[in-house]
């Protein structure tokens, strides 16, 4: 990905979304050529020259101060993600490791897989590029049988976008496919370099109008708790709350855990989902383990 284009277009849809009203400024009488900031608003925001903003949103960072860099995310009012995200682009490209062939295979640790074993509850180990790594039977059951998919489809973004079941399974289903971008372009900013990553948003950017629509908007978001509504084609409608924790000696894994709320349909409808795949939402669930994908 091309790191200029990148910081370029982030930049621009993040003052497009903000008002005067919102930055504290009076607006000018008349009309707006631009929704949103303007470039020289945005300066006078951050404390830059116009000149030396214009600069940074076209790309050339070279030499650009941290402290440069805090003002600007100060006065675009980014969020902890956005403002991570927007470090990621920044790093100079000396600093970053140039990767000309896929990252080492991630591997499930015999720990995470007992954990999985433990939980009464769904649950899903995810990876690089929301890659699914691994799951219990009750996870699988919940969402897809990713274990039965070839390697190369183990993975949430394809699902959301490409599968018309996601359409059905996911009743909220354009904030789950919003949410799967944001995440991805987070990714996106700490691994510009990845040739699977760029390969996946290749494909889906071809195969998805609604996918190329969303990444244009440049959202990035960290997903750690929420709720998912979801219609099941087995058991129903069900609400299941999440939570998304990170595996300590891979940061870039995590264990997502679907739980539901205790004595409510949701809780009835998993106990009947986990008596048809051999699993025990009291006791220990039987554990399928998905081979991890390579990179």
């Amino acid at each position: 990905m091309d790191r200029s284009s990148e910081i370029r277009e982030f930049l621009r849809t993040r003052r497009a979304r903000i008002t005067p009203e919102q930055a504290g400024r009076t607006p000018h009488r008349g009309a707006r050529r631009v929704p949103g900031l303007r470039r020289e608003e945005v300066a006078q925001l951050a404390g830059v020259s116009v000149d030396y903003y214009i600069r940074l949103e076209r790309g050339r960072t070279q030499g650009v101060s941290e402290v440069v860099w805090e003002a600007v995310a100060r006065a675009l009012q980014l969020d902890d993600s956005e403002r991570a995200h927007l470090f990621d682009l920044a790093r100079p490209a000396t600093g970053r490791t140039r990767r000309k062939r896929p990252l080492a295979p991630q591997r499930v640790r015999p720990a995470l897989y007992r954990t999985l074993d433990a939980l009464g509850v769904p649950a899903i180990v995810q990876g690089r590029r929301m890659d699914i790594l691994a799951a219990n039977r009750l996870g699988y059951a919940l969402v897809a049988d990713f274990q039965a998919r070839p390697h190369r489809d183990r993975n949430a973004a394809p699902f959301v976008f490409l599968d018309e079941a996601a359409r059905t399974l996911y009743a909220d289903w354009e904030r789950v496919a919003a949410d799967c971008v944001a995440t991805l372009r987070l990714y996106a900013g700490r691994h510009p370099d990845d040739p699977q990553l760029t390969e996946l948003i290749g494909e889906l950017s071809l195969r998805s109008e609604t996918f190329r629509r969303m990444w244009a908007d440049h959202d990035v978001h960290a997903h750690t708790t929420g709720t998912k509504r979801l219609h099941h084609p087995l058991v129903g409608d069900l609400a299941l709350d999440y939570v998304v924790l990170a595996v300590e000696d891979d940061p870039e894994q995590t264990l997502v855990i679907y739980t539901p709320e205790p004595a409510s349909p949701t809780a009835e409808a998993l106990n009947i989902l986990a008596s048809w795949t051999g699993a025990s939402p009291t006791g220990r669930p039987a554990l399928d383990q998905a081979p991890n994908r390579t990179g």
